[in-house]
């Protein structure tokens, strides 16, 4: 959704656009390929991950917060956009991660 300079995400889970299935490999792995697709859905909505103002994080097991936590240095520059994370008792397709965010659109300064 996009509105007022902001784009809104629905959560994105770690699907291999290619394959449509989900990505093998733990959290990390599903928490890089999640970020990835939210860069592409991004880039869409003429947006990008630098311009990322918050995030929200869904972790299935909270004991995946370090390497998920590394992932997210990785994709995101300083200053890095607010976070919060929260524990869920499950998420679609068996994810361990899901993660969804606001971004400013490129009109937005």
């Amino acid at each position: 959704m996009i509105g007022a300079g902001l784009v809104f995400t629905a959560g994105s889970v770690g699907l291999d656009p290619a394959t449509g299935q989900l990505v093998e490999g733990g959290a990390a792995i599903q928490a890089k390929r999640a970020i990835a697709n939210l860069g592409a859905i991004l880039d869409a909505a003429g947006s990008s991950l630098d311009r990322v103002l918050k995030t929200t994080v869904f972790l299935v097991d909270l004991a995946d917060y370090p390497a998920v936590n590394e992932v997210y240095r990785d994709a995101f520059a300083e200053p890095y956009p607010a976070r919060t994370t929260v524990a869920v008792l499950g998420l679609p397709l068996g994810a361990q991660v899901e993660i969804e965010c606001v971004a400013l659109t490129a009109e937005a300064s």
